[in-house]
């Protein structure tokens, strides 16, 4: 009784959702795409320096580390944020990754772009050609540092799917959760020090980047990544003012890890059910799951999650082990939240009467046929012979 007046007086707190200045927000889960939190997520937007997420991780896909690069003319004296790049100068990748990313170089984006497609406007192609497969199919970027273009644009959905992806790649990984970095350069006075733009680096627990982004139009622009107790979150935030692109997404990190429990649904290698093979050494071959899946329920939800098993109908030997035979799928409600392979344990031949059954019903189907063919042709000699003694019987009778 007193629980329940307790509960009625002073009922649980519930998170309301954070309230942004930035005109547009995403936050997913880092690890399973998951979205938390939307805000504008559709919406058009200059995405400004945030553009060499995507920059980056095709230089990386594309290029070695370990190339020198010779630093073109186009990239040299290109405005806003810039290492000061001097033509025929002569830098590796690497560097030119980490001053890109820390430094926030346009003059690096444009070397790097020229060095990878041997043109920026190829290598702008490579970068929409990456977006698209990745599945931002709402942006469009005509240059690798996010200078202002009215069609350079993206979405803070998109943004994000390109930050998940560029996510798993370890080198990227390394490079934008690097606070500070010194490169090599022949320039006498020419910068070395590149000290990363991202304030949450230092002030926020568990941060391992992303990138920063400013422009007039864009204004304060960030994608931020954070990694907690084996979770991680990544948050967009587009056109916030001043400060408050660090409050942004702060609030946001902060609504991810504190108002969500993270629930692993299945663990890789699970052993499901047995899956009904027709045509083999045995009838029934056991199935696991493929990978593990984990999902985000608000903290104190009741939300329950089912599950139905949907395996491939028939399934006939000879089957592999470790081929997919059909998928274990998890709903919320009516809502389908993630689905996972299921894959064949072990391997199961085809029974050894069935694998050569249609040779001998071939066979057979041969040696019936030559039955019939030799009792066709026996009724055709005796049909003759029958003929032949016929007419000698009419020719001996005077007929002929």
């Amino acid at each position: 009784m007193l629980i329940f007046v307790a509960l009625v007086l002073f009922p649980l707190p519930v998170q309301a959702e954070p309230e942004l200045v930035g005109e547009a927000a995403v936050l997913i889960d880092g690890k399973n795409e998951q979205l938390l939190f939307e805000k504008n997520s559709s919406k058009r937007m200059y995405p400004a320096s945030t553009t060499k997420i995507l920059t980056a991780i095709v230089a990386l896909e594309r290029g070695n580390l370990d190339d020198v690069v010779t630093v073109p003319r186009e990239a040299c004296n290109i405005e806003g944020s810039a290492i000061g790049l001097q033509e025929e100068e002569k830098i590796t990748l690497k560097d030119l990754l980490y001053a890109l990313m820390l430094n926030s170089g346009n003059d690096t984006a444009v070397a790097i772009a020229c060095h990878i497609g041997g043109s920026v406007e190829e290598f702008v192609r490579m970068m929409n050609e990456l977006a698209v497969n990745i599945g931002a199919e709402n942006s469009n970027f005509k240059n690798p540092n996010g200078l202002p273009d009215p069609d350079h644009y993206t979405t803070a959905r998109d943004m994000a799917l390109i930050a998940h992806y560029a996510m798993q790649n370890p080198e990227f990984r390394k490079i934008v959760s690097t606070r500070s970095a010194t490169m090599q350069r022949d320039v006498p006075g020419a910068q070395i020090y590149l000290e990363n733009t991202n304030k949450l680096l230092w002030n926020y627990e568990g941060t391992i980047g992303i990138k920063t982004g400013y422009t007039n139009d864009a204004r304060q622009c960030l994608v931020s990544a954070a990694a907690r107790q084996d979770r991680e979150m990544i948050a967009v935030v587009f056109k916030s003012e001043g400060n408050n692109i660090w409050a942004d997404s702060k609030a946001l990190l902060d609504y991810g890890f504190n108002e969500f429990t993270n629930l692993t649904l299945v663990e890789a290698g699970e052993y499901v059910t047995e899956a009904p093979v027709r045509y083999g050494v045995t009838d029934k071959v056991p199935v696991q799951t493929g990978f593990s899946l984990a999902y985000n329920i608000p903290v104190n939800s009741q939300e329950k999650i089912e599950q139905e098993i949907i395996l491939d109908n028939p399934l006939v030997a000879p089957v592999k082990a470790g081929s997919k035979v059909g998928e274990l799928v998890f709903y919320a409600g009516n809502r389908e939240v993630g689905r996972v392979d299921l894959l064949a344990q072990r391997d199961v031949e085809r029974h050894i009467l069935v694998r050569w059954w249609p040779y001998l019903l071939l066979l057979a189907g041969l040696v019936i046929l030559a039955f019939v063919t030799y009792l066709h042709n026996l009724a055709r000699r005796r049909r003759w012979q029958r003929y032949k003694r016929h007419k000698i019987e009419l020719m001996n009778r005077g007929f002929y």
